[in-house]
């Protein structure tokens, strides 16, 4: 499988076995239609070993398994995801290439395989997902890195992570050698030992780089009003614990730099499904895709003037299943360089209200003729996130940008 494939599931009884090189952690969550887990109880690892419908086990050939009886999975839970995390405190995915096995749990035999790619500062992995479509039930392929431990998919799936408590004061003392940090408790354990009550609590998780936040890690949201971002910053578009799935604009604008003359510049939209492939693209040519879920402002053909030169509205709850990806593209089909141009930008905005929601602005320029501004993904949880590109090619039409901006998803 690659990511984002789907599969029907032909048995009733599935066993997803998760092997690597290394040891890890594996873990399931029971996701209601919310995305979260209803309680503690939904979180099945190694120390909570069954929920409803769930367990968890050690593979036969090394490795663990999470099994799903589809039959006695609870009404209210339309999906399970499975997790991974590298067993050594603190260790990433590079060199790692877990892979992810889906078995007929009576008969063992296989349905379907997936080893995501391109893994490398993750510390934790989201492999695969069992849901249920249309009465039926699925896998599919996820491949969802986060640089915060299983910890971040704990925060993002509703498990409760409760902060270590502070210790007590000691009584005043003579100086004495600090005492060697104790041992680090064993990768993985959660929670108490097995029959103590909940909470499931796992360790703190490792402090992720202080580079700009990657997608699905140290993301922030909508909560606290506008948010700007600098380039490959990511924000999820989730307010009040909500993911926005209204219509949103994102609008582009443009001046032409000091002494130089106005500027024709294309904004464009390419939808893309989970495999990378170009599904359809949006420009002044095609001013409306998807049966309306897209649909373009029109050409501007100078750049003068204040405001968003171009803009594309998305209604992001009906935009279909098989899109996964939306690239946000600027183009210059008359040749001239982006180094004829100022203060370019994109900024996202509530189309009912006119909030500005996100907001991105180019600080610098390149002599190239094509940039990707922005990108807009769906998670597998159901939200979108935005994430700053500020990338340039030589390209000069949307045409020009379809590979480049497959390559940037």
């Amino acid at each position: 499988m690659t990511p984002g494939s789907n599969l029907p599931l032909n048995a009733v009884r599935v066993a997803v076995d998760v092997t690597a090189p290394v040891r890890l952690d594996v873990s399931g969550l029971l996701l209601a239609a919310n995305g979260k887990v209803r309680s503690d109880d939904d979180f099945v690892f190694y120390n909570q070993p069954s929920g409803p419908g769930v367990t968890h086990s050690a593979a036969a050939g090394g490795g663990d398994t999470i099994t799903v009886d589809t039959a006695a999975v609870p009404e209210g839970i339309e999906k399970i995801v499975v997790t991974a995390s590298p067993d050594a405190p603190g260790a990433t995915f590079a060199g790692t290439e877990p892979t992810g096995t889906v078995r007929n749990a009576d008969d063992g035999s296989v349905i379907a395989s997936f080893t995501p790619p391109q893994l490398g500062s993750e510390t934790a992995l989201v492999v695969v997902e069992i849901y249920r479509r249309g009465g039926a039930w699925k896998v599919r392929a996820v491949g969802q890195g986060y640089a915060d431990g299983l910890a971040g998919i704990a925060t993002d799936f509703g498990v409760s992570v409760e902060e270590p408590a502070a210790p007590a004061a000691a009584p005043q003392a003579p100086p004495a050698p600090p005492a060697p940090p104790a041992p680090p408790a064993p990768a993985g354990q959660w929670g108490p030992p097995a029959g103590a009550p909940a909470p499931v609590t796992p360790p703190p998780a490792p402090a992720p780089p202080a580079a700009a936040p990657a997608p699905g890690s140290g993301k922030v949201n909508l909560d606290k009003g506008r948010v700007s971002l600098q380039k490959n910053q990511t924000v999820s578009l989730v307010k009040g614990g909500t993911p926005l799935l209204t219509s949103v604009t994102m609008g582009l604008g443009w001046e032409p730099a000091f002494r130089s003359k106005s500027i024709d510049l294309d904004a464009s939209v390419i939808a893309y499904g989970p495999d990378r492939k170009k599904v359809d693209n949006c420009f002044f040519g095609k001013l409306m895709i998807l049966g309306g879920a897209i649909q373009h402002s029109g050409d501007n053909l100078t750049g003068e003037g204040a405001g968003d030169d171009e803009a594309i509205t998305v209604h992001l709850g009906g935009v279909p299943p098989e899109v996964t990806g939306l690239v946000f593209v600027v183009n210059s089909f008359s040749g001239q360089k982006f180094s004829d141009v100022a203060k370019a930008y994109c900024r996202l905005v509530d189309a009912q209200s006119g909030e500005e929601l996100v907001r991105f602005d180019l600080t610098h320029a390149e002599p190239r003729t094509g940039v990707m501004m922005a990108k807009l993904i769906r998670q597998f949880s159901g939200e979108w996130e935005m994430t700053a590109l500020g990338e340039f090619v030589d390209a000069r039409t949307v045409r020009g940008m379809v590979k480049p901006a497959a390559q940037a998803l």
